[in-house]
């Protein structure tokens, strides 16, 4: 509140001082050169690709299980999204899938670090190196988590975040940030933000409303020195979700889903940090089982009930539904628990109990 009142006191609600400061800290965080803070995470995405000059005729490969904003900001400038499967164990796209989709027109790789663990970024890089693409991370989900000791963001051409409330670093409203190595992209992503003009009213390129509000930045400001706290206080949760699932014998092997017996639960892969963005497990009763919870008071919720290739707006694109194997496992099998640094110890196994009830 204190934060929020400077900014009033201030009256600079847009860009200025604290965005700014916000953007200095989230690089040096994300261990990059440049951040630039913007309305969203969807605008994130859709200010790198614009810095691209990604359009019509262009294409872009896209898991095909993720949050829409993912593929939707790709059709909004009129390129086309390239959706490839999902590997099952980290719901992240599968680097081999991602070399054979790639075509003359493939402009862009966009990796999702889904529920907040990373892809695999060393195999990603080399194929887009090799076919001179560029990269563009979509880590919404992924703050602070990391693939051999590097974080999120820093191991591509752009690393898009969100501040939505919800997220492990949450504003108290919308608003993103992009971070870059390299100025020129970071200097032309500065303009664009802004109607595309360097000079108020004098417009080089078109642009877009991209502006980060001062008091979102202000409140992320005061919650950014946390988030390792936070994020650790997620990871110590996951494990003790996984001993309490063990103990109660309710963990089946992800190749066994269709035993109604129990769950599968994330797995973190090595030389991964897994932030636990959402803490993910896999059932083949998962509808029935999201009842059974909700009835008992424990909060729950399905991410994402439909891939891409089965959503309507995607119709043009002529996938066939049952393309995608893994991706359509995931849309009808994945439940995320409640993961949240302050859950008590109490808390997870009321959680695990009911879990336990519902298969007993």
């Amino acid at each position: 509140m204190a934060a929020i009142q400077v900014v009033m006191d201030s009256q600079y609600f847009i860009l200025g001082p604290e965005v700014i400061e916000l953007e200095q800290e989230v690089a040096a965080y994300c261990n990059t050169k440049y951040a630039l803070g913007v309305s969203s995470g969807t605008d994130a995405l859709l200010i790198a690709m614009m810095t691209e000059n990604i359009g019509g005729g262009d294409e872009v490969i896209v898991p095909a299980y993720s949050f829409f904003a993912t593929a939707g900001c790709v059709s909004r400038l009129g390129a086309r999204p390239v959706f490839v499967d999902i590997d099952p164990i980290s719901f992240n796209l599968i680097p081999e899938a991602v070399a054979k989709a790639i075509t003359p027109r493939t402009k862009a790789i966009m990796p999702v670090h889904l529920y907040g663990q990373m892809a695999e970024m060393d195999a990603i890089r080399e194929i887009a190196d090799d076919a001179d693409i560029t990269i563009i991370e979509d880590a919404a989900q992924a703050i602070g988590s990391e693939y051999n000791g590097q974080r999120a963001g820093s191991l591509s051409d752009y690393g898009c975040f969100s501040f939505f409330p919800t997220k492990n670093l949450g504003g108290i409203g919308e608003g993103g940030m992009v971070v870059t190595d390299d100025q020129e992209k970071y200097e032309r992503m500065r303009i664009l933000r802004v109607h595309g003009g360097e000079r108020k009213y004098y417009h080089q390129v078109i642009g877009g409303n991209f502006r980060l509000d001062a008091i979102q930045a202000a409140v992320l400001r005061v919650k950014l020195p946390h988030l390792d706290q936070w994020t650790e206080g997620r990871r110590q949760n996951a494990a003790y979700y996984h001993e309490l699932f063990e103990a109660a014998g309710l963990i089946v092997n992800p190749e066994s889903l269709d035993d109604t017996s129990g769950i599968s639960l994330p797995v973190e892969l090595p030389d991964r940090r897994h932030i636990y963005n959402q803490y993910i497990i896999r059932t083949s009763r998962r509808n029935e089982l999201k009842d059974f919870l909700h009835s008992r008071d424990v909060g729950c919720e399905i991410y994402y009930p439909l891939p891409f290739q089965k959503q309507e707006c995607f119709r043009y694109l002529n996938y066939k539904h049952d393309e995608f194997p893994a991706s359509n496992s995931a849309a009808e099998q994945t439940l995320a628990l409640p993961i949240y640094s302050e859950l008590s110890e109490e808390q997870m196994k009321y959680v695990v109990d009911t879990v336990g009830l519902f298969y007993n």
